[in-house]
């Protein structure tokens, strides 16, 4: 049976996870106290509902405990995603992902029952400033505090070189944990394999070891 999620906030970022859930075939209802915002988002997902997710009632009355996935997708308005995490956790949601605006109002949601916290804004900032650092990173991804997974297109001094020779490994304390290749992916790359122009490396390491990685064979 597929998973359930129900997104409460229709703003561009709770809208784009309720549309791309829905776009990969799941069921999602969409909550927000704009008329406006449900119609626009109503022919997409499985369910629309009008509602202020302040209102303990209202929200009850829409069974969100049968949900797998309640996604707090709330705007500017810090007091609401707020309220309305306390009120989730009351009524007994399984899983509750909350956006925060800050890292303060990320560790209020998580005292008080968010299970994850994600900063939509803080995460494309480090992605786009990465990406200024160097045009050939093409994604970062933080996995903690201390660790990242980052993707970098073959430059110049990658490119016809295998493994073995980079020794990225020893040099930098960074693994290459993928290699894509086009519309191929080597997801278990040997000591030999070759970089190729267009070749795009995933690399997982520590933050300050991939920094020095990026500075090296930036271009």
């Amino acid at each position: 049976m597929k998973k359930q999620f129900a997104v409460i906030g229709m703003g561009r970022f709770g809208s784009s996870v309720a549309r791309t859930l829905a776009d990969l075939g799941y069921e999602v209802l969409a909550i927000d106290a704009s008329e406006q915002r449900t119609q626009e988002i109503s022919a997409i997902v499985t369910h629309v509902v009008q509602a202020d997710s302040t209102d303990e009632e209202a929200l009850r009355s829409l069974g969100l405990r049968n949900f797998d996935v309640v996604i707090v997708a709330i705007g500017q308005d810090i007091q609401s995603s707020i309220l309305t995490t306390i009120i989730l956790k009351e009524i007994g949601v399984p899983k509750i992902v909350v956006k925060a605006q800050n890292e303060l109002h990320g560790k209020v949601v998580k005292k008080i029952g968010a299970d994850k916290v994600i900063y939509p804004e803080r995460d494309m900032g480090q992605r786009v400033a990465h990406h200024l650092i160097s045009s050939n990173i093409l994604d970062y991804i933080e996995l903690s505090d201390a660790y990242s997974i980052i993707e970098v297109q073959a430059s110049r001094n990658l490119i016809g070189k295998n493994l073995r020779q980079l020794d990225i490994r020893a040099k930098y304390g960074c693994n290459v944990i993928a290699i894509k290749m086009g519309a191929r992916m080597n997801i278990a790359p040997n000591a030999e394999d070759l970089i190729t122009e267009n070749d795009t490396l995933v690399i997982v390491g520590k933050n300050e070891d991939l920094n020095q990685f990026e500075k090296t064979f930036a271009e």
